[in-house]
């Protein structure tokens, strides 16, 4: 996960959110003394003051959403005030069905990305109005009057959970994946126990075996199988 140049040193670690920013009607944050004319030191403001915030998104579309998003980035000019889109992940190993391995990348929170943005109205619509973003983490809020749900503000994430996550990904080691498991049923499909059907008792994904009861001479037997040697039973 790229980090660019984000320090974790120079973050604020209890800096409370304005009090006045919401999920809706947000105002900027007027008593900064920000002079917006002098872009270089608007653009360190923001950079001081962006935190990371958890992103809720349909399932399936992390990737879809981050690259939407930092599309929206541009071409909306809010470079200045969102900085990062992050979908946290870690390094596992997929084993196939032919014993050969695949590299992948497995998320941390399926369903959700991380951006880094100082909030306010305009940045707060650019990500809420990206395709497939179902809304902010935060607080919902009630509604002052009438039926139905109020808004959702959002909630900055602690600076010690950002750094557990990102240390998380930086550091995990490869995890070996394989879609087996005990209880399975499977049937075999070569070697001297071809056809018969059995169920998984132990997996090691690290030998790329399994063990399986098979019914022989009407006992179950525990026999060790290759994985390309079985196919699991839908």
């Amino acid at each position: 996960m790229a980090l660019e140049d984000f320090d974790y040193n120079d973050a604020p670690l209890d800096e409370p959110l304005d009090s006045n920013l919401e999920a809706e009607g947000l105002e900027p944050d007027a008593g900064s003394g920000v002079d917006d004319g002098n872009e270089g030191e608007a653009a360190r403001y923001y950079q001081r003051k962006a935190r990371w915030y958890a992103v809720q998104v349909a399932s399936g579309c992390e990737k879809r959403v981050k690259l939407n998003l930092e599309q929206r980035i541009n071409t909306l000019d809010v470079v200045n005030r969102i900085f990062q889109v992050e979908i946290p992940q870690t390094p596992a190993i997929k084993l196939r069905k032919d014993g050969t391995r695949q590299n992948i990348d497995e998320k941390v929170f399926p369903g959700y990305v991380l951006v880094r943005m100082y909030m306010d109205d305009e940045a707060w619509s650019v990500v809420k109005n990206t395709p497939h973003v179902i809304n902010f983490v935060g607080a919902e809020q009630r509604r002052a009057y009438g039926r139905g749900r109020g808004h959702v503000k959002p909630m900055p994430l602690g600076m010690s959970e950002v750094k557990r996550i990102f240390k998380r990904t930086e550091e995990q080691k490869p995890v070996i994946k394989v879609d087996m498991a005990p209880g399975d049923k499977i049937t075999v499909l070569s070697g001297p126990f071809k056809d018969f059907e059995g169920e998984v008792v132990e997996v090691s994904p690290e030998r790329s075996k399994l063990k399986a009861l098979l019914s022989i001479f009407g006992r179950d037997t525990p026999v060790e199988l290759e994985f390309n040697q079985v196919e699991k039973e839908s």
